[in-house]
């Protein structure tokens, strides 16, 4: 066990070594520029379809709403990693990987978006009428490289075990264990059994759920950390400085690592809003839309949501506390921080976070799982794939994970490859797609300008 240990930590650090991590943030600036910085100036209008009156029709294609789409997605990126995955950043890396983060979110946008526009474009309808879609499609029917959607599909269905399910229901117990004292087993049984209960419904019920769900959780956690940001603003211009000025020096790494610095802040942004490992697309291609583009737009938000906003807040409040360097890492380290501001409510903020993050991201992936399981093996297998789904739910919460965690890294970044490749083979696609949305826009805009004149007329 020990050698397949080091064998897998070998290959972790090849794959997310400096390649992967330059051709999925490269990936994201050849987008951004091909489609002319749309992140940028259409975020705006993404967040209005997000979450004012959503545009909905409802004689569209599809199972669930823009907005259901989204925050399912949001259920499987808004993880551990927002809590854990920072403080390690930070601590690997120093303050300044907080700034690298935000690079990679802003250019991971437009990756996000390109992956939703290719997801619905080339989804199918499934024999139970609901739709299938992804990069196993895109990659099969936009590009016709079968063997390259196969080997996405068997890395994705892998993956759902390891990042989306196993590593998530042990951060639950071990968190409930530690605040409340309640036995893993208590803990990995009534998660077992909650999520049954939810993903039995298919993408409907997890919709439904995380709809209602991820609202909760996240604000829940980002009111936490905005109290302590506004009571404590005298700390914050230091803060933010030193994010800054960390971010080209690599003062706060032995030996002013600025390497380590990009190299950690990239990462770790990567792993939050998996802006390029094909996981989400899979949630978008489920939503009723009258346009590809109009859904990558809600897409997009994801990586705002969960790297620009809540990512942010964590980093922040570490580099405010300044704990970073004392030993504490991961999840330890982020209650703690938010303790020495708050005293026992930080630590149970942080606490109800991680169980909250986490369990939504295990509804999250066990659709992404299911749907690459179904492509690989027919419709007919979703229901034994739920099954198993659930019963290692429990078996997560009970069992020692580290070899987990490290095999659960190696197959999203073995999931990205395809991905990546299809990304970039079929960004005409994308950029055509974009300017026929567009037109349509513009021919929207007018026609409500036409609206109003006429009502005005009228009266």
């Amino acid at each position: 066990m020990e050698f397949i240990g080091k064998l897998i930590d070998g290959a972790n650090s090849f794959l997310w070594g400096p390649p992967l991590l330059i051709l999925i943030v490269g990936t994201g600036i050849y987008l951004t520029f091909r489609l002319g910085f749309l992140q940028f100036s259409k975020l705006p209008y993404a967040l209005r379809l997000a979450f004012g009156r959503r545009h909905q029709d409802r004689k569209s294609r599809g199972d669930i709403s823009h907005y259901e789409a989204l925050t399912t997605a949001l259920a499987a990126t808004v993880g551990t990693g927002n809590i854990a995955g920072v403080a390690t950043a930070v601590v690997l890396g120093g303050p300044g990987a907080v700034f690298w983060m935000w690079i990679t979110a802003f250019f991971g946008m437009a990756t996000k978006y390109a992956e939703a526009i290719l997801a619905i474009k080339y989804r199918r309808e499934s024999a139970d009428g609901t739709m299938s879609g992804g990069p196993m499609h895109y990659i099969e029917r936009g590009m016709g490289w079968k063997w390259l959607a196969v080997a996405f599909a068997v890395f994705g269905s892998v993956a759902a075990f390891g990042i989306g399910n196993l590593v998530q229901s042990n951060s639950v117990a071990a968190a409930v264990t530690s605040t409340f004292g309640i036995p893993a087993w208590i803990t990995g049984l009534v998660l077992a059994v909650f999520t049954g209960i939810v993903i039995i419904g298919g993408i409907r019920s997890i919709g439904r759920v995380t709809a209602f769900f991820v609202p909760i959780m996240a604000l829940i956690y980002v009111i936490g950390g905005l109290v302590i940001i506004v009571m404590n603003l005298h700390l914050l211009p230091g803060a933010i400085g030193l994010i800054f000025k960390d971010a080209f020096t690599g003062s706060a790494v032995a030996g002013g690592a600025i390497g380590a610095v990009i190299r950690w802040g990239v990462a770790r942004g990567v792993f939050s809003n998996e802006a390029g490992l094909g996981s989400s697309p899979i949630a978008a291609a489920a939503a009723r839309t009258d346009h590809p583009a109009r859904q990558a737009l809600v897409s997009m938000t994801q990586v705002f949501i969960d790297t620009i906003i809540i990512c942010s807040i964590t980093g922040i409040v570490l580099v405010m506390a300044g704990q970073y360097a004392g030993g504490l890492t991961g999840a330890a380290l982020t209650s703690a921080s938010f303790e020495s501001f708050l005293g026992s409510a930080g630590s149970y903020i942080v606490s109800l976070g991680i169980i909250l993050f986490a369990y939504s991201t295990v509804l999250g992936w066990s659709y992404y799982g299911e749907k690459c399981f179904a492509y690989l093996f027919g419709d007919r297998s979703i229901l034994i794939y739920r099954i198993v789904f659930v019963v290692m739910v429990f078996v997560g919460a009970v069992a020692a994970l580290e070899l987990v965690w490290n095999f659960a890294d190696m197959m999203n970044g073995l999931m990205a490859i395809p991905n990546l490749i299809a990304l970039i083979a079929l960004s005409g696609v994308v950029a055509a797609e974009t300017k026929d949305f567009l037109a349509l826009v513009k021919r929207e805009s007018g026609q409500i300008a036409d609206d109003a004149v006429g009502q005005s007329s009228a009266q």
